[in-house]
C-alpha cells in the first residue's frame, strides 16, 4: 500500500468535511483515508468524533443513500448490497433499516430487465445452458434465489 505524505490532523479534518459535504460517506471510508494520510489511532479517533457531532457522518445515512444507489442505478440484489455494507462495517441494525427502503417490485422489473438483456446475449445456445448462465447471473448481481427461479422461469418461457 502507497501511503501519501503525511498531513496534520487540522488538515485532515478540513479534507474529510469537504469530502463529506460532497458526497455521502462512511466511517470506516472516512478512517481508511485517514491511515492513508499517516494520522494515528487518537488523531482518528478525534477526528471520527468531530465528524460525527458536526453531522458530516452518519453510518445509517450512508447505508440508505447506498442502498437506493445500488438499487435503482446498478440493479444490485439486495445480497450483493447487504454484502457491501457489511464490508464497510455498517453494523446489522443500520442494514437492515436500509435494506427496508428497496422497493420489491422495482427490484423485480430490474431482475426481469437485466435477465432478458442477459439472455438475448445468449442467443442460440442449449435452453438447460442458458437456464444455468441466467440463474448464475441473477446469483452474482445478489438478487434472492427464489426470485431469480421465478423469473429465469417466466424470462424463459416468454422467450422461447
Amino acid at each position: 500500500m502507497s501511503y501519501q505524505k503525511k498531513i496534520t490532523k487540522a488538515d485532515a479534518l478540513k479534507k474529510t468535511q469537504k469530502t463529506c459535504a460532497k458526497q455521502e460517506k462512511c466511517e470506516f471510508d472516512i478512517r481508511t483515508s485517514l491511515y492513508k494520510w499517516g494520522l494515528n489511532d487518537l488523531e482518528s479517533n478525534e477526528i471520527i468524533l468531530s465528524l460525527k457531532k458536526d453531522n458530516f457522518i452518519d453510518d445509517l445515512r450512508f447505508a440508505i443513500a447506498f442502498v437506493k444507489d445500488k438499487s435503482t442505478i446498478y440493479r444490485w440484489g439486495k445480497h450483493k448490497i447487504e454484502f457491501a455494507l457489511k464490508q464497510r462495517r455498517i453494523n446489522d441494525q443500520n442494514i437492515q433499516l436500509a435494506l427496508k427502503e428497496i422497493n420489491e417490485t422495482q427490484q423485480e422489473k430490474s431482475l426481469e430487465k437485466e435477465l432478458i438483456k442477459k439472455l438475448n446475449a445468449l442467443k442460440g445456445q442449449d435452453e438447460l445452458v442458458i437456464k444455468s448462465k441466467l440463474v448464475r447471473f441473477g446469483l452474482s448481481r445478489g438478487f434472492e434465489n427464489g426470485k431469480i427461479f421465478d423469473m429465469v422461469k417466466k424470462v424463459m418461457n416468454s422467450h422461447f
